[in-house]
């Protein structure tokens, strides 16, 4: 008898554990700058944006929305902003993201129905404190 509440007390800090690490990812607060999404048919344009990424220029910026039939992309001031990018397979999502020494770390969340085509989003953050994304090191500001 031990032994099966020692076990479930276990699981349900496991399970407590857990949920507080997912507790701590919130939707990022964002510039307003960018704040964009849309969906598109041609699903080989989400080649350019696979999951998540990190746009650092503005020349960056313009080629994609470019590709992705963005018209007149917003400027933004890369020296003090990142643009946050995800690519979506189902009807809408949105980004979890969390910031620790410095490494945002993203994640999307939302419907698992496939559709035709995808769903984007693109929001700019500040750079403050942002010095890697998913463990990969950015340039300086």
């Amino acid at each position: 008898m031990n032994r099966l509440i020692t076990t479930v007390a276990l699981a349900a800090l496991g399970v407590g554990c857990a949920s507080l690490s997912r507790a701590t990812a919130e939707e990022p607060k964002t510039t307003e700058t960018v704040n964009l999404s849309s969906s598109i048919a041609d699903l080989d344009q989400q080649k350019a944006v696979m999951g998540t990424s990190v746009i650092l220029s503005q020349r960056e910026w313009e080629r994609l929305a470019a590709a992705w039939g963005i018209k007149d992309p917003p400027k933004v001031d890369f020296s003090k902003e990142i643009l946050l990018v995800g690519t979506w397979r189902g009807a809408g999502f949105k980004f979890l993201n969390d910031v620790k020494d410095g490494n945002l770390t993203t994640e999307l969340v939302g419907d698992k129905e496939e559709r035709p085509g995808f769903r984007y989003r693109a929001v700019t953050l500040r750079r403050d404190g942002i010095t890697s994304f998913h463990g990969k090191k950015l340039p300086a500001e």
